[in-house]
């Protein structure tokens, strides 16, 4: 047991540690080759947080622990919004004053009900991997295009400063993207090995530890990032970082874990998880898409009842381990 514990925690660790590397090296690499600032920010920089559950799931899979892998995707979704942005409106409510935010809203609404609907026969196959891994291209890549035209939305502009807001030379770049990519394979290993162990030892299903451990583990980025955003007054950012990575998590994490071999699907996972996780998207698009209001608006009582809400969640799952 001491070696699990050892395991996941070094693992996560160092799978924050060097994410941040990696995504640091990735995008100052691409800025020296002259890749456009907004194009670094929103598909190096703005997904960057959502590498570690990426490179987990993948593993995951690769190991056959579907288990670990489809819960890591998930319940980092239900995390990102009950724990992180509940958080993050109660330290200052969030405004959505980006164009591209209250766009992307109703889009992760669809996107969420889709994967539901692929999984309702208890399977995700390599079919439902490509559909989805495509379906992520063609919003990235519209997302990027409507974010050019639109030079003078917040978001976009505050992710062009962050694309160019440090510099370095290009040999650290690229040994940062080399080694942050190494380190952050192997701590991926060593993270999934820790998880995989304290479910055995435990007797608790791998759905549950990739639901709760692991999913919490992954999306610790995202909370640093949406924190440290919300104190700063950069509402955009702090909601970026949650759509973001929710879409990516959706589409991409699930998609690759997809590919790499098809993955069961509990049945709780799609009468409990699913549901929970598509009724906070839901109410993340009410709030924040503003409707009457001139924009959207996540106050610190609706903060509250969103981490509330994911308290509850979480102590029903371990109930259900007890």
């Amino acid at each position: 047991m001491t070696l699990a514990v050892f395991s996941l925690i070094a693992g996560l660790v160092l799978v924050v540690w060097s994410a941040d590397r990696f995504v640091e090296g990735a995008a100052q690499t691409a800025r020296y080759f002259k890749m456009p600032p907004l194009l670094i920010g929103m598909v190096i920089v703005g997904f960057g947080t959502s590498v570690p559950e990426m490179l987990v799931s993948a593993i995951a899979s690769l190991q056959g622990s579907s288990g670990i892998a489809l819960g890591n995707a998930y319940g980092s979704n239900i995390a990102n919004i009950g724990l992180i942005l509940g958080l993050t409106a109660i330290i200052n409510p969030i405004m959505v004053h980006s164009a591209v935010l209250r766009r992307e809203l109703p889009i992760l609404t669809i996107v969420t009900l889709i994967s539901i609907l692929l999984i309702t026969d208890f399977n995700l196959s390599t079919f439902d991997a490509i559909l989805l891994l495509t379906l992520f291209c063609g919003l990235m890549a519209w997302s990027i295009l409507q974010s050019m035209k639109q030079n003078d939305d917040s978001f976009a502009q505050t992710i062009k400063e962050e694309a160019v807001s440090r510099t370095m030379p290009v040999r650290i770049a690229g040994f940062w993207l080399v080694a942050g990519l190494i380190v952050l394979i192997a701590s991926s290993r060593l993270f999934v090995f820790g998880a995989v162990e304290l479910a055995r030892i435990f007797g608790i299903s791998e759905m549950i530890i990739g639901l709760t451990i692991v999913a919490i583990g992954t999306s610790l980025p995202e909370l640093a990032s949406s924190i440290i955003a919300a104190r700063k007054g950069e509402h955009d950012i702090a909601l970026g970082n949650v759509l973001g990575s929710n879409l990516f998590n959706t589409l991409a994490v699930v998609g690759i874990a997809g590919m790499i071999r098809p993955v069961p699907v509990p049945g709780e996972t799609l009468i409990r998880d699913m549901p929970f996780m598509a009724g906070l998207t839901l109410s993340l698009f009410i709030i924040g898409y503003g409707f009457r209001k001139k924009q959207g608006r996540i106050n610190r009582f609706e903060g509250i009842l969103l981490l509330s809400v994911y308290g509850g969640y979480s102590a029903y799952l371990i109930s259900v381990v007890w």
